[in-house]
């Protein structure tokens, strides 16, 4: 593939960008690095649909700058994310904002969200900077690097990855092969709107089903599009393990119940209540059953209600509508409904 086919390329691909493409999503349309760097973080695993419709917008009313999420409680910023899923990107995104602000790792990332927002960092630190942050791997990085600064860097998310592997033809590419190609075909003037597009072109044209081959602009030179469902091979997909336990709710003399947030990788900061592999020794009654799948396991959980140990009071005692308040995983809202 030559320079001069990867130009012809570009080309084309702006050409349909324009008239194709998701212009309208609203991070497409802000200068503010913290306002892209909340997007890529929430569409990380989640669909834009959804992103849009629920969280996007709330979530930077109440937490407008990066400062503002820095010094707001965990069990907020996690209320704020609730529903969204993988709680780990939230708690991480908030531990980044902490560490940010406590020193200014780079010029004009301490102060995402305000004014001095649209202030140049120095190309040659920004990303290095943002990969020191938690959550943000090489694809983050990149992505508010060319969509906050227009820094010449390529963007490979899952829509992305797609349209490599079918383009070069690739069954089972390596991570380092990848990023090699992504990196040869990026348009190193224009990087905002090629990586969008490229994200637009696996989204809309180049599906994991069904792909629309003649609307893409890059069929002339796409050596996989022959077979493109064979591009990347499909990874055979193991049956999730069924985890079984018992889940005590404990309630002390005044009518309040035990709950204490994680502290584990999993679910880190929401609330739960106690687990159990087996039932209790003690006398307990059983309120039903719950059902809650994840994406590596599935959670079949017997719950169970037990009065406490008379005195039983202190920290972590809630009321039913306090709990409610609480930021809590979807297997915990079915225990409440329970309840």
């Amino acid at each position: 593939m030559n320079k001069k086919s990867i130009q012809a390329f570009h080309r084309r691909l702006h050409r349909w960008y324009g008239a194709h493409g998701r212009k309208d999503l609203p991070w497409r349309h802000t200068a503010d690095p913290y306002a892209i760097y909340v997007s890529e973080i929430m569409l990380q695993q989640t669909q834009v649909a959804t992103v849009l419709e629920r969280y996007y917008f709330p979530f930077l009313k109440r937490f407008p700058t990066l400062a503002k999420l820095a010094a707001a409680r965990q069990d907020n910023v996690l209320a704020a994310w609730h529903g969204l899923g993988y709680y780990n990107r939230a708690t991480n995104l908030h531990k980044a904002a902490q560490k940010i602000v406590s020193r200014d790792l780079a010029l004009g990332i301490r102060h995402w969200g305000e004014e001095m927002s649209t202030l140049m960092p120095n190309a040659q630190s920004l990303i290095p900077n943002l990969l020191a942050l938690p959550g943000i791997g090489r694809n983050t990085a990149h992505a508010i690097a060319a969509f906050a600064y227009r820094q010449p860097v390529a963007v490979m998310e899952a829509n992305v990855r797609r349209v490599l592997s079918r383009i070069f033809a690739l069954e089972t590419p390596s991570e380092p092969e990848l990023w090699d190609k992504a990196q040869l075909l990026l348009d190193k003037a224009e990087p905002f709107d090629y990586n969008q597009a490229m994200m637009d072109v696996g989204a809309l044209v180049c599906r994991k089903r069904a792909p629309l081959c003649g609307q893409c602009p890059a069929n002339s030179m796409c050596k996989g599009k022959t077979s493109p469902e064979s591009y990347p091979a499909l990874k055979s997909k193991k049956t999730p393990p069924v985890r079984r336990k018992s889940i005590v709710l404990l309630r002390n003399a005044e009518g309040k119940y035990y709950a204490t947030p994680r502290k584990s990788r999993f679910l880190n900061g929401l609330y739960h209540f106690v687990e159990m592999d087996t039932p209790p020794p003690l006398k307990s009654k059983e309120l039903g059953h719950i059902r809650q799948q994840y994406s590596h396991f599935t959670l079949e959980a017997a719950i169970l209600l037990m009065e406490a140990e008379h005195g039983n009071k202190g920290k972590n005692w809630y009321t039913l509508a306090q709990l409610k308040k609480l930021p809590v995983s979807m297997a915990e809202k079915k225990i409440l409904e329970l309840l």
